[in-house]
């Protein structure tokens, strides 16, 4: 006679579980190893990241020893500010009716005349000072216009479920270079001389260069619109007519204007007697966004997308608000980097989003308005600090500015409840673009 089964559940064995929880967290790889293309342009990315910090560091270094005024090195970024805009938008525009690839490789070839330009200036006797507001103005045009053809290509390139992962593995690499990357790049500036910096960035470029020759993505559809000011009127019109999408902007814009505060670390290091660790304070967010993005591989499980937007712009926003009340430097480190983590799980949200739901057709001109979103927010933020700083001191203008980025954010989660509610399995937009990419897998396929 057959022993009776045993109804009572079996516990768990704890290791087991363990085990299942730490992959579960373990970074996606998934891209990297399927994509062909993906792993050019991540080396690609890599490569040329470390080249931009060396000019971002070169430049107001370069600056200072010419002039030795603050308001002249403050004044390259104002000069980069309107090519930005204007670049950003147009660089949607045409990356939806040209061949992105195309844009890619000559906005990349400019950029490397840009630097070979600077290494000229700096190599001269006396380098000019206004051709570091030139090329300043110049460099942002080009990267910006080449961005939105980078962001749009990303889901040509990548399956539709592994558009998260992709988003977390971009999120680690610039996080890492933002570590590693600065620091690494002082030295050489400061030990060989801008020079060369300028050189080794125009190196960078060719390397670069070379891994965007070898992708293969598809060309633009023939039917393209062209490139107008009534295509980028029509993107605005697309993006302001869905609420999921202007949820992703009008959030992490909230998010940035009311808790980005990095005007105030330099004040904030004084109140906290460690002047001398003022750079802890700049790396804190990039080392939690680091630790967030290693053990991001969750994120590809989660599919309330907006909800996860909203959760992680109020965790950023009630971190900055308690930084302002830690008594010590390293309690403020501690909450700045629960920030940067959680501002990088709310970018792979945003990201996975646009990604997922946005038409081939449209994604050059939304990616221009990311770009504006994402890069106007923290300008915006550090000019609210220094207001509130003004009128209540430091540690009250990050403190309210925590708060007011919840309260913000709350506001934004009840007015918009198509983005509060958005789920990837039933989106209409995401089903839809689902299907067409499965019809055009089985059409190359075939």
């Amino acid at each position: 006679m057959p022993e009776n089964p045993d109804p009572s559940p079996k516990p768990e064995n704890p290791g087991r579980s363990l085990g299942a929880l730490l992959r579960r967290m373990r970074m996606d790889l998934s891209p990297l190893r399927d994509s062909r293309d993906f792993r050019l342009l991540f080396g690609s990315g890599v490569i040329g990241m470390f080249g931009t910090f060396l000019t971002l560091v070169a430049v107001p270094l370069q600056m200072k020893q010419l002039t030795d005024s603050p308001l002249a090195v403050g004044l390259v970024s104002a000069a980069e500010f309107v090519p930005m805009v204007v670049c950003g938008l147009w660089g949607g525009a045409i990356a939806d009716a040209l061949d992105r690839r195309k844009i890619i490789l000559y906005t990349e070839v400019g950029l490397c005349l840009t630097v070979t330009i600077l290494l000229v200036n700096a190599l001269l006797p006396e380098p000019r000072v206004w051709v570091l507001y030139v090329v300043g103005a110049m460099s942002a045009g080009f990267g910006s216009l080449q961005r939105p053809s980078l962001e749009s290509l990303m889901p040509r390139v990548v399956r539709h479920d592994q558009l998260a992962a992709a988003a977390a593995l971009g999120a680690f690499r610039w996080n890492l270079g933002a570590i590693i990357a600065p620091g690494l790049s002082g030295l050489i500036a400061a030990a060989y001389g801008v020079a060369a910096a300028y050189a080794i960035n125009v190196a960078t470029f060719l390397a670069s260069l070379v891994l965007l020759w070898l992708v293969k993505a598809p060309p633009q559809a023939e039917d393209a619109s062209p490139a107008s000011i009534r295509s980028m009127v029509e993107g605005v019109r697309y993006a302001a007519g869905r609420p999921d999408l202007m949820g992703t902007y009008l959030v992490d814009v909230a998010a940035m204007v009311f808790a980005f505060s990095t005007a105030l670390y330099p004040f904030l290091a004084d109140q906290v007697g460690s002047p001398e660790s003022l750079g802890l304070f700049y790396s804190a967010a990039a080392v939690g966004s680091l630790i967030a993005s290693v053990t991001s591989g969750w994120t590809g499980h989660v599919h309330r997308h907006g909800l996860g937007v909203i959760v992680a712009a109020l965790v950023w926003g009630i971190a900055v608000a308690l930084a302002a009340v830690m008594p010590n430097m390293w309690g403020i480190l501690a909450f700045f980097a629960l920030a940067g983590a959680a501002d990088m799980i709310s970018g792979v949200f945003r990201a996975t989003i646009w990604n997922q739901t946005i038409p081939d057709s449209y994604r050059g001109r939304l990616a221009g308005i990311e770009l504006l979103s994402y890069t106007s927010g923290p300008m915006l933020g550090n000019a609210r600090a220094g207001l509130m700083d003004h009128l209540g001191g430091t540690r009250f203008s990050l403190g309210a500015g925590g708060l007011l980025c919840v309260g913000a954010v709350v506001a934004l989660a009840g007015l918009l409840p198509k983005f509060r509610d958005y789920d990837a399995r039933t989106d209409e937009h995401a089903v839809r673009e689902r299907a067409r990419r499965e019809e055009l897998a089985r059409a190359t396929a075939s």
